[in-house]
């Protein structure tokens, strides 16, 4: 199992951003994420900064460190100009860079550049169509497409990715088709557990419920006659019932880690502590937890 986690693009790079990305690599985390939005729920009306201008900061300021999205989603972006980007960052990185992607909500990011919101029916077809060109554009030295949504014409993307065939995606899914995706296009599967149980839901709800998502996910595989076992499974905590519960204590976040280990996720991601929010924890209790789980679970 192994340890990451997302660092919220909040603060001014040489006012300490800077120095949390630096330290996630300390710590030992295996990835550090950012969340790919234009703003982002309670965090509206205060700093936020762009996705791939800070994980481009982040891979010359690390050596060691993977680094990704937690998500990036069509809701503003074109995998033509997308694709752009993640082959310069897998560059300068030099090959450390994990692509999330999911289909993206209702948030700010869905109204942002002055269109209605798109209902679920339209999210998941952008997604169906987004992801496999996005898939063509890292892979092939020119791709032309005419899709619903989407097109590209000789789109160029020369040299392509330092990872070969290409930067892996780590596909957010939990409905039909977008487990399909992932277990098309993806490298691994990510999932927050069930939405529904968030409020009023128990731990043991929750991890029965992902006990399911994990049982589809394999099915999708079957499917596409892929053995599940060759996808990272990835948990992004913070929206199940425990909530920030598991960081009060490293034996408290073992015990969590441990009962989802079970079922079968190889990376948990914690949110870097911020304070006065839905995030935040005792900074040297995160710190222990980075350092003593893995050894805990090993």
């Amino acid at each position: 199992m192994r340890l990451s986690t997302v660092i919220l693009p909040i603060d001014r790079w040489r006012e300490g951003g800077r120095d949390k990305w630096r330290r996630a690599e300390e710590l030992g985390f295996h990835a550090a994420y950012t969340y790919d939005h234009l703003s982002w729920r309670t965090f509206r009306d205060g700093p936020w900064f762009g996705a791939v201008p800070t994980l481009t900061a982040a891979a010359a300021a690390t050596e060691r460190l993977r680094l990704g999205t937690l998500v990036t989603s069509p809701n503003f972006r074109h995998p033509v100009t997308l694709a752009k980007e993640l082959i310069s960052l897998d560059d300068i990185s030099g090959g450390r860079v994990t692509l999330g992607i999911g289909a993206g909500g209702t948030g700010f990011d869905a109204t942002a550049l002055g269109q209605e919101p798109w209902t679920p029916r339209e999210r998941a077809d952008r997604f169906a169509e987004f992801v496999p060109l996005l898939d063509r554009l890292l892979t092939e030295d020119s791709v032309s497409y005419e899709g619903y949504f989407y097109a590209a014409h000789e789109a160029r993307d020369i040299p392509g990715c330092v990872q070969r065939p290409r930067l892996p995606f780590a596909v957010a899914a939990t409905g039909p088709r977008g487990l399909r995706l992932a277990a098309r296009h993806g490298q691994a599967w990510v999932t927050t557990g069930d939405p529904k149980l968030y409020e009023n839901g128990t731990p043991e709800q929750s991890v029965h419920a992902m006990r399911g998502q994990v049982e589809k996910l394999a099915d999708a595989c079957a499917e596409h006659g892929r053995d599940v076992t060759e996808l990272d499974k990835i948990l992004l905590t913070g929206f199940t019932p425990e909530r920030s519960r598991p960081l009060e204590s490293l034996d408290a976040f073992v015990d969590f880690a441990g009962r989802h280990t079970e079922l079968g996720f190889t990376e948990i991601v914690l949110h870097w502590p911020v304070p006065d929010s839905n995030f935040a924890a005792d900074h040297k209790i995160f710190e222990q937890i980075a350092m003593e789980t893995p050894t805990q679970l090993s």
